[in-house]
Parts: structure tokens; sequence; C-alpha cells
């Protein structure tokens, strides 16, 4: 029986009681904490309807290939099982989108059901659906599959791994290049000519993949968390031959993605295809093994620096080789050398990008796609050039920094990289470091002190909302755009409360849902960004009219943009925006860390951090510094824990469960402080916000290497940092 419950879009109730106008730029209590704390927060996942039926994934167990045939007798004898699919029922019944970066909707453009070929291990290869979630995992588990396989190329360290010039892969990439570098590396007084490597990451969010469809006749409804509604929902209709009106999705909170849950995914068709097919609403929980593979994940990289600088510490040449690798089938790259050859003043500048093919599923963004690994290596080098030159790390920063671009000219629209040194070495004392490596043992422990810079580009996008005060004088804020647990619902409750003078208990919001304004992606540290400047602006134009009732309904165009990017936001294409197109603006930061490695163990402890930061004006310092602690706690981990192990044989990924990928405990931290900086930049947007949700996590592991180089002597270049690494 189809259900035919209609689902209203709902306002979040208000945690606030105290009937006082909010203020941004002081700190706010999550309006939306009781709710979570008390458990009544309605995530994707916890939804149930009468009648639901349960769904489970089987996977390839080869990652290239084709699958030759299907046992499934034993899967379709278990008691409860009410569906298996595989290619051969579904086929071409779910269309082709393409990748959200190539100007489609997904995830993946590889349609897992369509075909026996098998281009990934992991790849869906079967959804069993059951009366309950127990029969469904315990009968995909009992089907079996023949395969004729090949020998996959694993991973860019794998030598048949062939790289191609990103730019041609990208007709939108290029190379940055100014003067003569090996003329200008043959006269330093000083040289670094060094590789590093980083390796296979996984996001893993608490809160696993999971859909759950509902058709009204030819109207879909899905629970989904998706950091991309609109895309998840254009996407969707595509797939499936519909009109994007007919598909609602719905996602209020998000338990986490930080890089995940990139728009549509790849299973989202085939839940829904099983619940059309059976009449009945379908449930899938993706396991934490199988979304290693479902989701999307940071791909390793390879990057040889060249730095050469004269002898009071002037650079004179930067080179920046790198390479990532993509899946078979979809484009998708992290592009960081114009960050890395950018953050300082340097005469001569060589970059070169390249793509190499694997057989694995398509990488994504992870917090801070590229600006985490490119300035590993970067900030890696110059702490290298650092002790060749015999010149304090900060010093050397300090007679390098710059206020343009040094390819372009570009200036910045602020400049407080040495601010934030300035302030971190305050609290950390950094005048007390040892230039000497391996100068101080304390009670069995090498101890070392390591830093490292942190930038990145702000970004900014269209925005939809609609902005209404009823008779009452009480307030209501509507948009598509998503709580992944950044404070949105507070956030935009405090601009409306101060904008139009109303106490911030009369102040509703509504997030997630398609049938509100279409949202952009959330990404890129774009979304207080975005959503600050568009909702200042609506609350002008309410306050234009008439008191009484009045309504907004606001498309918002940041200023310097093209039309067309409005045109994208309502067709669920992905349109972030780098602006001024003349000025660079960019968020920056500075990571002090004192690292403790056992002195007969190799064992590494960051016992003390500081990081100091300056991302524009700051709206809420409580979630702000949230954000930036969860991204220095995040740091640790890519330095020290983080790597996806790969079989090199089979192109398997080996360590698919917290158990065996490693992430930081409350154990692993010592103690953090965390310092904002203020920067007024009213260049960069209106309301002067760069977004800072990633900063905090840019440059940790470079300064966690430092400081293990300066405890220890021994320079690791090859992340994580292991024990057998420290032990020389």
């Amino acid at each position: 029986m189809l259900v035919t419950e209609k689902i209203e879009a709902t306002a979040l109730p208000h945690a606030a009681t105290k009937r006082v106008v909010a203020k941004t730029g002081q700190r706010h209590t999550r309006i939306d904490g009781p709710l979570k704390v008390c458990g009544l927060a309605d995530f994707p996942g916890d939804v149930s309807f009468a009648g639901m039926a349960h769904a489970a994934l089987a996977v390839s167990a080869i990652a290239r290939g084709r699958m030759t045939s299907i046992m499934r007798s034993a899967a379709q004898a278990m008691p409860g099982v009410l569906m298996i699919l595989t290619h051969e029922e579904v086929g071409d019944a779910i269309g082709p989108v393409d990748h959200l970066m190539g100007g489609g909707w997904a995830n993946s453009s590889w349609r897992p059901l369509a075909s026996p070929e098998i281009r990934y291990a992991g790849q869906i290869v079967a959804m069993v659906v059951a009366e309950t979630a127990e029969v469904a995992t315990a009968a995909a588990a009992a089907l079996r599959f023949g395969y004729a396989g090949q020998s996959p190329v694993a991973s860019l360290a794998d030598p048949r791994c062939t790289t191609e010039p990103l730019s041609e892969v990208s007709a939108e990439h290029h190379d940055r290049r100014k003067g003569d570098l090996d003329a200008a590396l043959a006269r330093a007084a000083v040289c670094v000519d060094a590789r590093y490597t980083t390796p296979i990451q996984h996001h893993n969010p608490i809160e696993l993949p999971s859909t759950t469809c509902i058709w009204d006749g030819d109207d879909l409804t899905v629970y989904e968390p998706t950091r991309y509604i609109g895309a998840a929902q254009h996407g969707l209709a595509a797939q499936l031959g519909l009109d994007p009106a007919r598909v609602r999705v719905i996602s209020r909170f998000i338990g986490g993605h930080f890089g995940s849950k990139l728009a549509l995914s790849q299973h989202t068709a085939i839940c829904a295809l099983a619940a059309r097919r059976l009449g009945r609403p379908v449930r899938l929980e993706v396991s934490r093994r199988d979304q290693f593979t479902v989701a999307n994940h940071r791909t390793e990289t390879h990057h040889r620096l060249r730095l050469g600088a004269a002898g009071d510490g002037r650079l004179i040449g930067l080179g920046h080789d790198a390479a990532t690798v993509s899946s078979r089938f979809d484009d998708f790259a992290m592009e960081g050398t114009d960050v890395s050859t950018a953050l300082y003043g340097v005469e001569t500048v060589a970059a070169e990008e390249r793509l190499g093919r694997v057989d694995r599923n398509t990488p994504g963004p992870m917090r801070a796609p590229p600006e985490v690994p490119f300035l590993f290596a970067l900030e890696s080098a110059v702490d290298e050039l650092a002790h060749a030159l015999k010149i304090d790390p900060v010093e050397l920063r300090r007679r390098n920094d710059t206020a343009v671009d040094p390819v372009t000219g570009k200036a910045f629209t602020t400049r407080p990289l040495m601010r934030c040194f300035d302030a971190a070495a305050a609290a950390f004392d950094w005048s007390r470091r040892s230039q000497q490596p391996r100068a101080t043992l304390r009670d069995g422990w090498w101890v070392g002190h390591g830093c490292a810079a942190a930038a990145r580009p702000a970004k900014i996008g269209p925005v939809a909302l609609r902005l209404t005060q009823d008779q009452s004088g009480a307030v209501h804020v509507e948009t598509a755009h998503h709580e992944i647990g950044n404070g949105l619902y507070t956030l935009l409750a405090t601009i409306a409360s101060e904008r139009l003078g109303v106490p911030i208990d009369r102040v509703t919001v509504s997030l997630g849902d398609t049938a509100l304004p279409p949202a952009g992606i959330s990404g890129g540290s774009s979304t207080t960004t975005s959503l600050a400047n568009a909702l200042s602006d609506a609350c002008t134009a309410l306050l234009r009219q008439p008191q009484g009732a009045r309504a907004v309904r606001l498309d918002w165009l940041p200023p310097g943009a093209k039309p067309g990017a409005l045109d994208d936001l309502h067709a669920g294409h992905i349109k972030l925006l780098t602006l001024p197109e003349d000025k660079l603006a960019w968020a920056f930061g500075a990571h002090m860390v004192e690292v403790h490695v056992h002195a007969a163990t190799g064992e590494v402890r960051v016992q003390r951090h500081v990081g100091a930061f300056a991302a524009g004006r700051v709206l809420n310092p409580l979630t702000a510094r949230g954000q930036y602690l969860g991204g220095m706690v995040w740091g640790v981990g890519s330095a020290l824990h983080e790597k996806t192990e790969v079989d090199p044989r089979t192109g398997v990924y080996m360590n698919r469960d917290l158990a065996e990928y490693l992430v930081p405990t409350a154990a692993d931290i010592g103690e953090q402080v965390v310092i904002m900086v203020p920067d007024e930049d009213m260049a960069v947007n209106s309301q002067g916000v760069k977004g800072l949700g990633e900063l905090g996590i840019i440059g940790v592991a470079a300064a966690v290497a430092n400081g293990v180089f300066n405890a220890t002597g021994v320079r690791v270049r090859d992340l994580p940092v292991r024990v057998e690494d420290t032990l020389g």
C-alpha cells in the first residue's frame, strides 16, 4: 500500500526563553542544543513509517572486471526477504547523471547496477529488501557472485599509474609560473628539494549514510543526510525520469559530514526504485564498512617542493609539483598550488599539477580538500629551509610575508598572517624553543616545538530564502540550507533578531527541505558567508515595508557574481565563487605545537597546541571556537593517525572500520588554546565574513611533523607520522 501521509516543512522549536534581542559577535548557545542532547532532533535516519521495509547492500569483492554469475537461492529462501535487485533487475531503469564537479549532481557518475561491469572494490552489486534490517543484512551476506577479474591499479604509488597534466583534464586549470625557476635556484644560497606524501583518508562521520524513500503516486519523498539537498533532488529526478518538483528531499539535521554526503549518492535511486516496485517505504542504512566506497574520500597526494633562498632568508624560487588521483570514470581533482605558491612573497614560481587514474571509487572533498595536503608539503619544506638557514621558522615567514600574490600581483584584502603568528607565539611562549633538534629530554620523552601557517580563500555563493513577519511580530526564516553541526539555526535566528530588533525567542528557522527556497552546497566554508549577507539584505528589504504582516522572498546574488549563478542554484548545480575577482580574500591562521616523542618506544604525543586564526568578522565566538577546536583535533588525527590502507594487489580498502581506521580520542589530545585574531575586512563582502569551518585543520600536520623533527632530529615527510618513523 502506498503511503499518502503529507509531511509539512516544520520550523525548529525554539529553545531560547529570554526575551532579548540577540547580537552578532557575542556568544550564543545553540537554540537547537536541547533537541540534540535530549534525542529530539529529527535526523533523517531516525524516521519510521508504517509498513516500512529495510534494505542492505552487497558489494564487489574485486576492483576490476565483470560479474559472471549470481547465486541468490540461499538469500531468496530466507523468511522475510521481499526483493533482490542486481544489474539484471535494474539495468537502465536508473538513468545516468554526471558528477557534481562535472556539471551534474552526483558524487559519482558510475551506475553500479547498470551492467555486470566492476570498476572498483566495494561497488554496489546488489540491494536486498526485507521485512527487517537484520534479515536484509543476512540475505545480502548470503548472496554469492562469480567474477572474471583483472589486475587493478590500486594507488598513485603503483608504477602502472600514469599521470597527465591537470591542465589537459580541466580547461579551467592553469599551472602558475613566473620567471625561470631553475636559474633562480642555481643562484640561491640555500635550497631545499624534498618529496612529501599524504595518504588516502576517509571522513567517517558518526552518522552513517542512510536513505528512506516514500512514494505517493508519482511523488517521491526522500529522507537522507546530504549537504547538497538541491543536487540530490535534481539528480534523483534525472535518474528516475521525474519532474524535480515531484521529488522532495528532507535533511533537517546532519550528524557530521566533513565533506562526505556529497550531493546525490549512488544508493539513493536504487532505494527509491525498490520502494516504488514494492509499493512500500524502504529504508537503507549503509554499514560502516560500505560507507568507505559508497561515500567519497580524500585521495592520496605526492609532492615535490623546491625552495631557494638568499642568505638572509628571502625566497628566490618556489617550485611545487603535485600529483593526485581520481577514478577512471570521473575527473575529480584537488587544485592546491594556487594557495601554496601565493602564500609567501617569492621572485620565481613554477607549479605543475598532474592527475592519475586508479581502479577505486571517485574521491571527493574532505575538510579543506586541497589546503590540508598541499600546505603540509609547503610548510614542511619551509621548516626545512629555516633549519638549513639557521633562522627561526616564524622569522623566516615574517621575512617573506607579502601583501600581494607574487604571480598575479593581486592584493590581499587583508593580510593578518603574521599577527596570527605573533598572537600564537605569545600564548605559546615560542621564544623558549630550541633551534637545535634533540635538545630537550624530559622524563624519557624528547620534547620539540613546531609551527605552520594556515590559509584558505574565502568562498561565497548565491542564496534563496524567505523572510516573514506576522502581525504579532514573530519572524520566520526559511531556506533549504543544511544544519551540519555548525550552528546554522542559531546563526540565522541571531541575525534576524539583531537586524529586525525582535527578541530571539520570537524567531523561528526552517532548514533542510527542498519544499523551502533552494539551497546551495554546504561546503567550502561558504554557508555562513553566503547566508549572513543574504539574510542581512532580506532584513533590510523587510524593514522597508509597512509594519504589520510582511514578507520578503529573496534570490540573492553576491556582488560581482554573474546572473547565471542563480540559475545554477535553482537547477541544483554547484556554484561557489571566490570574490572579489580582482583581489585575494583569504582567512589565515598559525599553529604552534609541543610534541613529545618517547625515547624508547617512539610514541608521539601533542601535549600543547595553540591555534591563532583571523577569518574576518566572527558572528558567534562560541560556535566558532568549537569549529576551530574540531579542526585542530582533526589535524592531529591527520598528522598521527588517519590512513586508509589499500591492498596493492586487489585494490581493496583493508581497514574499513573504526577499530583499524585510527582517529584521535580524548586521550590523544593535550591542551588546546584557540585565539581569534581581529580581522576587519569589508572588502570581502558587506558583512566582513570569510568562513572558518575548515581553517582549523590546515597546517596542523606540518606543525606536528616539524615538532617531531625539533624533538628528535628525524624529518618525517610521509603522513601519518608513526612510531617506526620516529625511531630513525
